[in-house]
């Protein structure tokens, strides 16, 4: 299989959790080290490239290696976050956050689709975010880009099934990774919300593929705010407008309400 994303947080986690469980991995990612690390932890099993998704030669590179070691799984697991209030976001980290998290993962996974279909199963397992379901105060770039890569997802998955590619999307709520501001952590435990560790997440997602779960959100609450969010948003609108003075004490500055 193609992971993406290797040299963060739950992209290492991953290439642990699937190596251990047998897999092969050509992983990728922008940080050497990290990426020497997996294929030293596990010698013969991960293949390591360092690539940047957001180029097309590279990208080319990578799935030129990913026909030739003969993968029929792509998981899409690279992504970055800005976490701040919407006004306070540049122009330069609007565009980082959506061509990562959703451009360069649409291409590669376009670029590499001849290869999935032709396989005897083929598999396409994006890793979304609970605020692909739940916008938040403080995520609007970040829920700009994971609402759309949810909504790719299962777009996508109707359009293969009349194939033999399994298209799947995993939802992980927040997670303790370096990808995080001290701020954020402290912000969540101010909120009382629940991180999971990478390396929990790693295994829920293995059991999700090794299941086929289209769709899998981790986390028993997160599942029951989505849910309340599709059906009555009036009610989450309400509860996140309670939190809002904490977000901007940790995020932004803070301000009165408006009417």
């Amino acid at each position: 299989m193609l992971l993406t994303g290797a040299s963060g947080g739950i992209g290492q986690a991953l290439v642990d959790e699937l190596a251990g469980a047998g897999a092969r991995l050509l992983v990728t990612g922008r940080r050497q080290p990290a990426l020497e690390a997996l294929t030293a932890r596990h010698p013969g099993q991960v293949t390591a490239l360092v690539a940047d998704l957001t180029r097309a030669d590279d990208r080319h590179r990578l799935v030129e290696s990913a026909r030739e070691a003969g993968c029929t799984m792509l998981v899409n697991a690279a992504g970055v976050n800005r976490v701040g209030l919407f006004e306070s976001l540049s122009d330069e980290e609007i565009e980082a956050l959506v061509t990562l998290n959703l451009t360069s993962t649409l291409q590669l996974t376009r670029a590499l689709l001849p290869q999935l279909l032709a396989a005897e199963h083929g598999w396409v397992v994006n890793l979304g975010s609970t605020f692909g379901t739940i916008g938040y105060p403080g995520q609007a770039g970040y829920c700009a880009t994971k609402f759309a890569l949810r909504g790719f997802t299962q777009a996508l998955r109707r359009e293969l099934a009349d194939t033999r590619v399994h298209v799947l999307h995993v939802a992980p709520r927040a997670t303790r990774t370096g990808m995080n501001a001290p701020e954020v952590e402290e912000m969540n435990r101010a909120l009382s919300n629940t991180m999971d560790s990478p390396q929990r997440v790693a295994r829920l997602v293995r059991r999700a593929i090794e299941a086929g779960r289209e769709e899998t959100q981790l986390g028993g609450p997160e599942r029951l705010f989505a849910r309340l969010n599709a059906l009555v948003p009036g009610v989450v609108d309400r509860a996140l407008r309670r939190q809002l003075p904490t977000i901007r004490r940790f995020i932004g500055k803070p301000r009165g309400d408006t009417p």
